[in-house]
């Protein structure tokens, strides 16, 4: 047997009980509801916004030259290329749907058992992100995240490691849907012409408002098919 199998990275675990899957997204909801909460745990959305504008950038041909994160929970991702075409568009499409396209992918992983796996790939995902990180503030966001997905896997039983990604996946779904609607409020209030819906509006004479509605729809119906794979509806 080799050691993969030994360390069921790639097996599956046991469904947990429906009540956990409740409660983990009832724990989920604690922190994207409260704004004081909010403040902090946004932190980890902000980390799932600006790895999508970097993961696109990197796939589409672009020249990926860092990430910063700011403990306001903003963020910036700079990268080089032609700055109009279909890479350039992707790349800013890609912010604001990250956070619950990947709440849907790990909801997929849960709902076929393979919490294992799911709980490797996002610390992967984080320790190819942090090489890319270039400010203090992000290095530490990034750690402490990676951190508790490594202790988590390493550590823990299988019930700890189940609610814990759980809690995860929830909250990346439920997270996911609230920027967008920060966003909205924030362009009508202030509107600077600098967030990624103006962005994408100049890229693609497309107006803003729909590129708004984009990011709320991506992530509602991420939102309702990932909740139904995690409930098992």
């Amino acid at each position: 047997m080799s050691a993969l199998q030994d360390f069921q990275l790639f097996g599956t675990q046991s469904a947990p009980a429906s009540w956990l899957v409740v409660a983990t997204g009832v724990a989920a909801l604690v922190f994207v509801v409260p704004h004081g909460l909010w403040r902090l745990s946004r932190n980890v959305i902000t980390i799932a916004h600006e790895g999508g504008h970097g993961l696109v950038a990197l796939v589409t041909g672009r020249r990926l030259d860092g990430i910063r994160l700011h403990s306001d929970t903003s963020g910036l991702t700079v990268s080089r290329g032609k700055p109009h075409g279909l890479g350039m568009i992707l790349t800013a499409a890609a912010g604001y749907t990250a956070p619950p396209l990947l709440g849907l992918g790990g909801a997929w992983l849960l709902a076929a058992h393979h919490v294992t796996l799911f709980l490797w790939l996002a610390t992967a995902l984080l320790l190819a992100m942090l090489v890319m990180i270039r400010n203090a503030y992000g290095v530490l966001t990034v750690v402490l995240t990676g951190a508790a997905f490594l202790l988590v896997s390493w550590l823990t039983g299988p019930d700890v490691q189940s609610a814990f990604a759980y809690t995860a996946v929830w909250f990346l779904l439920l997270g996911g849907v609230r920027p967008a609607f920060e966003l909205q409020r924030k362009r009508r209030q202030y509107n600077d012409g600098d967030s990624d819906a103006d962005q994408l509006a100049r890229l693609t004479h497309v107006p803003p408002a729909l590129w708004l509605f984009l990011f709320h729809a991506v992530s509602v119906c991420s939102l309702i098919g990932g909740g139904r794979w995690l409930l098992g509806l």
